[in-house]
């Protein structure tokens, strides 16, 4: 299925565990330190340096791009890392995130809660990924290196649905349709 940003509640009520998606639009990147400090600022009731309202975020640190590339292989980060951190995100408008490996409970109530997606990023192909990768550039936070906020412009970025609004979860049901008893 080939959707695009921002996320609207028509497109995400049409996800469930399992769909592959190819997102073509805007995303952002963010990874741990950078989620901390959106957290911070939400806390202060500070503005964030972008409007996360229907936005993805992408769990990356891009390698740095070869000449005549626009960025580096890009695959995804481990999204446990920034799930202290996801339910106050989704409260202010997020609705999706990109990453691999499972959320925690409280990640999965909050998709559920606030109409959000969970999306798994294809791990090992980083060096594709990064072809549906059109445009990126720095927004914020440029200390923090490969962790800096990007803007991405994508196409046909390949993704698959694992946690959607109605409580499924493929990893979960993967785990169980795999296990192998001893």
């Amino acid at each position: 299925m080939k959707i695009s940003t921002p996320l609207t509640e028509e497109v995400i009520e049409k996800l469930h565990a399992g769909d592959r998606v190819l997102i073509t639009g805007t995303i952002y990147t963010a990874r741990d330190a950078a989620h901390l400090r959106l957290a911070n600022l939400i806390k202060d009731n500070k503005e964030l340096p972008f409007d996360i309202t229907n936005q993805i975020i992408y769990y990356v640190g891009p390698t740095p791009a070869k000449p005549n590339q626009v960025i580096g292989s890009a695959g995804p980060t481990t999204s446990y890392r920034m799930d202290p951190y996801t339910p106050l995100l989704l409260k202010h408008g997020l609705k999706g995130m990109v990453g691999k490996g499972d959320r925690n409970k409280e990640v999965k109530e909050a998709i559920k809660k606030y109409k959000a997606v969970y999306f798994c990023g294809i791990g090992g192909t980083a060096a594709l990924i990064a072809k549906s990768i059109k445009k990126a550039k720095i927004i914020a936070y440029e200390d923090l290196g490969a962790e800096a906020i990007r803007k991405l412009e994508v196409i046909d970025f390949p993704a698959i649905v694992v946690n959607d609004i109605y409580g499924n979860d493929l990893m979960m049901d993967n785990i169980k349709k795999y296990k192998v008893e001893e």
